[in-house]
């Protein structure tokens, strides 16, 4: 079998396809680039694409703080 054919050159993307901006940190939510590099990400080298996704994991811990809800406004209150 030949497996050329299921070879495909597409861009290298840490995109899930669940794309909300987060108001406070301006990223992503879902891959965690902002929008600078969403933007660009078609035009960046393959390193460069590989440099922003290594620094992805690094950006979770700014989402992790919820923006309050219900127990927010209660506590402002």
């Amino acid at each position: 079998m030949n497996d050329d054919l299921w070879k495909r050159n597409e861009v290298e993307s840490p995109c899930v396809k669940l794309c909300s901006v987060h108001p406070v940190e301006r990223i992503c939510v879902g891959c965690r680039r902002t929008l600078e590099e969403i933007g660009a990400w078609s035009r960046m080298t393959p390193e460069a694409r590989r440099a922003v996704m290594a620094e992805l994991p690094g950006r979770a811990a700014r989402l992790s703080k919820r923006r309050g809800g219900r127990m927010g406004r209660l506590e402002g209150q």
